[in-house]
């Protein structure tokens, strides 16, 4: 018996990617960029536009690793 894929619902939460480094809401369509943690691999890095531009660091929840 085939397991018929769960629809999307009007009233399921959705949880928007923010920027690791400020916090910001990566707005969909925007020049941001996300990447696994070169450390561990386990989280996905986020950074907004600026961010990126004005080298922020960043750290991983995960394992703690902190990069440019």
């Amino acid at each position: 018996m085939a397991v018929q894929p769960r629809k999307i619902d009007v009233y399921d939460y959705v949880h928007p990617p923010r920027c690791t480094s400020c916090g910001r809401i990566v707005e969909p369509g925007s020049t941001a960029t996300r990447f696994p943690c070169p450390n561990c691999g386990e989280v996905e890095i986020w950074r907004c536009s600026r961010c990126r531009k004005q080298g922020a660091t960043y750290t991983c929840p995960n394992c703690g690793f902190t990069g440019p």
